[in-house]
């Protein structure tokens, strides 16, 4: 389950310890010295799309760098679920689902760090071998060595989640149980939440009936969020998709921002995120909602985001 590991409690009560002992407060648990948030920007010449692939990589891991490096989240031995949003059978141009560098790049560096085991995989809306294949993603996974997983709708399980509107939820156990889980989504326009990115992402972690959620998306969101404990969370931003989301389908509506952000706080990635859509964070309800019950930031500036110019 998604609750802190062992090796995370121990170093939490290790350095409450040490705080108490100098007469200080219990700090948060995630407090850590390095960076909260990066942001890695394009600003080398202008990339044709034949070459976006060369650019993902190299936002992706000085990105990652810049946060710290994969070590300060992967562990030798673990097993990490990389969750990107696959859902719709759509060709990586039409920013439906998450580009398929940032992906291989991320199961790349997980081995880099140690990593046992690197699963990739989500619980598609179109089919799950057309839609794995002609996002890229699958192709992209497979060359930098994870297991690619086709999530089995039968294998859900319902556990406790405790929320605001979701006591129980059905979730997929391989994907909770893991050691970590890197969720990394595209930035996309939503019908019905405006957008689509980091909390809603997780969406593809539940099964049931997954459009009764539409009926109150933020605190939905919320509590999925609060029971995945998110760690580490990479927001795809090269392309992005402005309208008529989230399956997309009209190139007019993409837009190459070349952009990856990544941090921990992922409140904040999404309300970046949905500052390159041109919202505003006090104008999406699951982001308020989310800030109100203490998941992180919607003024992600309040983070002091480290940001980078990648060439």
């Amino acid at each position: 389950m998604p609750h802190h590991s062992r090796r995370d409690f121990l170093k939490y009560t290790a350095t409450a310890s040490a705080a108490a002992a100098l007469g200080g407060g219990v700090p948060a648990f995630a407090q850590d010295a390095e960076p909260s948030m990066v942001i890695a920007r394009w600003s080398g010449a202008p990339v044709p799309e034949e070459e976006v692939a060369a650019m993902a990589i190299k936002l992706t891991t000085e990105a990652i760098a810049a946060l710290g490096g994969m070590a300060r989240f992967v562990k030798k031995g673990d097993a990490v679920w990389v969750k990107p949003n696959i859902g719709w059978d759509k060709k990586p141009e039409f920013a439906a689902n998450t580009n398929p560098d940032v992906v291989g790049t991320l199961v790349k560096l997980c081995y880099d760090a140690g990593a046992k085991k690197v699963k990739v995989g989500d619980l598609t809306c179109n089919s799950p071998k057309a839609t794995y294949a002609n996002s890229g993603i699958e192709a992209a996974a497979r060359a930098a060595g994870a297991e690619v997983v086709l999530v089995d709708k039968d294998r859900f399980r319902e556990v406790t989640l405790g929320g605001k509107r979701l006591e129980k939820w059905a979730v997929y156990p391989d994907i909770v149980e893991s050691d970590l889980v890197i969720n990394v989504p595209v930035v996309k326009h939503h019908v019905i939440s405006k957008i689509t990115a980091c909390m809603k992402n997780y969406m593809g972690v539940i099964g049931g009936n997954r459009s009764a959620w539409h009926q109150d998306i933020p605190n939905c969101l919320c509590d999925i969020t609060a029971y995945m404990k998110p760690k580490l969370s990479v927001l795809d931003a090269i392309r992005i998709l402005t309208a008529n989301g989230p399956t997309g389908g009209n190139l007019q509506d993409v837009k190459r921002t070349d952009t990856v952000a990544a941090g921990t706080d992922i409140v904040a990635l999404d309300a970046f995120g949905a500052e390159l859509l041109g919202h505003k964070s006090a104008d999406l309800e699951f982001l308020v909602e989310a800030d109100r019950r203490g998941l992180g930031k919607m003024e992600y500036r309040l983070l002091s985001p480290k940001e980078l110019s990648v060439a």
